[in-house]
């Protein structure tokens, strides 16, 4: 259900100005332009000249040789150690994302509650786990809960890598959604529920019916990229000895042939594909909502300055 803020039939298209100043700052001008060039092109100068250095000294190392790399046009290196390894990288992933959303939507809509017995812990929950390393969170999920119980005389199985890391991910990240979740939700507005609540709705309705999926469209490049930044931290379940992407390709290709730095350069490079797409993805679905009436919103930008006039028309 969409409140419309739509302008009338007959008032003019408005048409997105070139270079149009904002409160933050000012449109270049022509000097400003070249100079912002000028500094683009020394920059990428700069950088091409220290990736030359890098790889000439890699070259001089013998890092290139292609005995180092023959591993990896071997159907038995990725049918046994890279795949299994990135389908476990992709198993924790996508069990740590369902949890986190859900997570993040549960927490981020209690913050939001008018009631102080459900915000207030709500709050503390989700500053607290967003406030500690997701490393300790990992190593704590692995090793304290067997401690706690051994202090009660009680004997606990210890908890496998793959679980540790999932609780490492899903608190940690579902604490930055659960803010992602409540900011996008007060970007929306405030004539969207104070319209919703004229034509009868309870805030549930307002919440659920009226300002979430509106919501949707401004969230989604920022849920995306954490996304993507937990599909990078489940790296650390090298650390715990999780048998992943990176497990795969620093200990157990490189110990068999020698080869470290070849296999950081393909790990780095299945990761840098799976990262891309993930943000193709997130431009496909934000143009998508954005091109649908019932998810689309305008939200509350810097410099957009007071809210339209809410429209009851027939798109109520």
């Amino acid at each position: 259900m969409t409140l419309s803020t739509d302008t009338p039939a007959d008032a003019p298209a408005r048409r997105p100005t070139k270079n149009k100043p904002s409160v933050l700052f000012d449109a270049p001008g022509p000097r400003a332009r070249l100079r912002n060039n000028i500094i683009t092109l020394v920059a990428a100068v700069v950088l091409l000249f220290i990736a030359y250095l890098i790889i000439a000294r890699l070259s001089q190392q013998h890092q290139f040789d292609g005995k180092l790399w023959k591993p990896f046009t071997q159907k038995v290196v990725w049918t046994r150690q890279i795949l299994p390894g990135l389908g476990n990288t992709l198993k924790a992933a996508a069990v740590a994302a369902v949890l986190a959303l859900v997570f993040g939507l549960v927490f981020g809509l209690g913050r939001m509650s008018e009631h102080k017995w459900i915000s207030v812990p709500a709050g503390a929950v989700v500053e607290f786990f967003r406030a500690i390393p997701l490393l300790i969170m990992i190593f704590f999920a692995m090793a304290g809960p067997p401690a706690i119980m051994d202090a009660f005389d009680r004997v606990l199985p210890p908890v496998s890598a793959f679980l540790a890391l999932v609780i490492g991910l899903t608190l940690y990240n579902g604490s930055v959604l659960a803010e992602i979740f409540r900011s996008g939700i007060n970007s929306i507005p405030k004539g969207q529920s104070e319209a919703g609540y004229s034509i009868g709705l309870r805030k549930a309705g307002v919440m659920l019916r009226i300002l979430v999926p509106q919501a949707i469209t401004a969230m989604m490049p920022a849920v995306i990229s954490q996304l993507v930044v937990l599909l990078k931290d489940t790296a650390l379940g090298y650390i715990v000895a999780y048998n992943d992407l990176l497990d795969a390709g620093l200990r157990t290709v490189s110990s068999n042939f020698g080869n470290t730095i070849p296999s950081i350069i393909v790990i780095a490079a299945i990761y840098i594909v799976i990262n891309i797409a993930l943000g193709l993805l997130a431009t496909w679905l934000e143009k998508r909502s954005r091109r649908s009436r019932k998810s689309s919103a305008r939200t509350l930008a810097t410099g957009a300055g007071a809210p339209p006039a809410v429209g009851m028309d027939s798109a109520i």
